[in-house]
């Protein structure tokens, strides 16, 4: 174990003014001072004016939870069923299914009071505003008892399971408010999934008489904790398990969980980009710009962006799948727009990429599943040890079926060894490796080439290429991905202090003000369906595709023709902190098409 606090607090007993004199000796009190001056402008020179200014923010909390925590109570819905394959997930989940939703409102808190100690872990890949989750849970924490403990544990569930932690205090918690990433404590992609690491988990708990653990991830990361809160119901272990919806990703959403946080910042951060590269692109008008977002398996990040700036092209992975698109027929797509505003004197654009685009490509997936058996097991060795491309070309023929080798024989050279590249854990391709930005680019270009010699095209083609991932996960939050987390962590503690477990922390009505949002809960069994991984049945959060028939894909099919002959390019700027309420706490394009606001 470990309870490492920031290093000024070792000097806790020396913390003073040098003018005061706590030592006798002026050597003793020079050297003190001294160090003090050091680490405090030393602290001084590591915050930036806007980290200061972000510190003293205070985040809006939904109506309801305004009031004193004594004047909270809880309104309980009807019961729950799981959104597919209902008899299994009740099956699996017999102590936890069918809980109902519910919502916190103004009355008087009929919650037992006892002290509570909770963990807190963040999972997965870092997302804006999970600083403010655990700041909210702190604040929530405290003000119902001020003996209540708040542990955090390091590196994701790993922390949890190595029992690695700290114990938060004001001080520490006040350096991490509103800001990005998830260095408070770290985070981790350990996956809570056995019945060794639950018992494990549940000795940890009763080792420090923990009441409950909030968990901050995604759908698997969330699926982990519905799973560890039906283990400690069923062991009878008293402790409670909580979600919090994170991905930027977009694809934890569903009618209960409107948004997940951190997408609104990475999109305004990606979208003030883009809207930046679509400036230059129309300033210098000789570049067409292809640009890839993240989103492996889901477009919500492509499309909000295609929304906020208006690019010439923004491939929709679903829309692919649906359509059974070939990589041809993408590329004559985009080729289509280029053309055309080549043949009418620009010869510059924006193409927007999904990250995991290709994986919704039919006869590219098989194309990756021929791939992951040719180099299953051993034949991966045997791969390996052939010198030169052409060896391994020619081994890659042989093993390949003829309509997927027709699809590896059309890619770029530069993508035909990206798909052999390192395999992931389970020995398959790893599809995010893929550079489909420049893979569709090349395609484009043959299909230009091919214009040209024919006389229907008459523009200059050259491409440029960007990825915009980590750019977005750890930027300070917006105003709202501030709030929503806040109220998130805050939310979190309330369903914890009126004793619920395996619920997922739940704000909704997001396209209001804050004042107007809903606070409650709802039981994360309701999300789940049964999938087959790694040839197994099991329990899992469905995945929040793009709807092809919802508000925001048809917005955008209403206009995307319009946006590919002409330059509609919109510039969103920077986010904004400070300022009319219209430019700082504006909501996504997204949520407000969906909520018609």
């Amino acid at each position: 174990m470990t309870n490492k606090l920031p290093f000024q607090h070792l000097f806790s007993a020396f913390y003073f003014p040098c003018t005061r004199l706590l030592f006798h000796g002026n050597i003793l009190e020079f050297i003190v001072c001294k160090l003090i001056q050091f680490f405090e402008g030393d602290k001084v020179m590591n915050i930036s004016p806007l980290q200061k200014a972000r510190y003293e923010y205070a985040p809006k909390l939904p109506g309801m939870l305004r009031n004193g925590i004594a004047d909270i109570c809880v309104c309980e819905g009807a019961e729950t069923q799981s959104v597919a394959d209902q008899d299994k997930i009740k099956a699996l989940f017999p102590n936890t299914y069918g809980k109902k939703e519910i919502t916190f409102q103004k009355g008087q808190n009929t919650s037992e009071a006892k002290k509570q100690i909770v963990g807190v872990i963040l999972s997965g890949g870092q997302a804006p505003g999970g600083h403010n989750v655990i700041c909210g849970l702190y604040d929530a924490l405290k003000a119902t008892n001020a003996e209540n403990e708040l542990f955090g544990f390091k590196g994701g569930p790993s922390g949890l399971i190595e029992d690695d932690y700290i114990v938060f205090d004001d001080e520490y918690i006040d350096a991490y408010r509103n800001t990005g990433g998830f260095d408070i404590i770290g985070s981790g992609r350990t996956k809570l999934e056995t019945q060794e690491q639950f018992a494990i988990v549940a000795d940890v708990c009763k080792k420090h008489g923990i009441t409950a653990i909030v968990i901050i991830g995604g759908d698997d990361s969330n699926t982990n904790a519905g799973v560890l809160a039906e283990y400690m119901a069923a062991n009878n272990t008293g402790v409670q398990v909580i979600g919090c919806p994170k991905t930027i990703d977009g694809d934890l959403k569903n009618e209960d969980i409107e948004c997940s946080f951190g997408f609104d910042t990475a999109t305004k951060t990606y979208a003030e980009l883009i809207g930046n590269i679509e400036r230059d692109c129309n300033s210098a008008k000789k570049y067409w710009h292809y640009i890839k977002v993240m989103g492996r398996s889901a477009s919500h990040v492509a499309l909000e962006c295609a929304l906020k700036t208006q690019p010439n092209i923004c491939l929709v992975s679903e829309e692919v799948a649906a359509k059974k698109m070939s990589l041809s027929a993408i590329a004559d797509y985009i080729a289509d727009s280029v053309a055309t505003r080549g043949n009418n004197g620009m010869n510059f654009g924006v193409a927007i990429i999904p990250e995991g685009v290709v994986e919704f490509v039919p006869e590219f997936s098989v194309l990756i599943h021929e791939i992951n058996e040719l180099l299953a097991g051993s034949k991966a060795d045997a791969f390996n040890a052939l010198p030169t491309w052409a060896e391994k070309y020619a081994f890659i023929e042989a093993g390949l079926t003829k309509e997927s080798m027709e699809v590896f024989a059309i890619l770029p050279q530069s993508i035909q060894q990206q798909l052999f590249l390192e395999r992931d854990p389970h020995g398959n391709v790893q599809v995010s490796l893929i550079e489909s930005e420049k893979l569709f680019s090349a395609l484009v270009a043959d299909k230009l080439a091919a214009r040209k010699a024919a006389g229907t095209y008459k523009g200059k083609f050259g491409a440029l290429h960007h990825f915009f991932g980590y750019e977005g996960r750890c930027a300070f939050p917006s105003n709202f991905d501030a709030d929503y987390c806040y109220s998130l962590g805050y939310n979190a503690f309330m369903l914890i202090q009126y004793g619920y477990n395996g619920y997922l922390s739940k704000v909704s009505n997001l396209s209001a003000p804050a004042n107007e949002w809903v606070a409650g809960g709802m039981p994360i069994t309701k999300m789940m369906n049964i999938e087959r991984r790694h040839g197994q049945d099991k329990p899992v959060i469905k995945k929040a595709l793009v709807e092809l028939d919802g508000a925001p894909f048809k917005y955008f099919e209403a206009h995307r023709e319009e946006w590919a002959e002409n330059t509609c390019f919109v510039y969103p700027g920077a986010i904004q902190y400070y300022g009319p309420t219209e430019v700082c706490d504006i909501t996504t394009v997204t949520l407000a098409l969906e909520q018609a606001k």
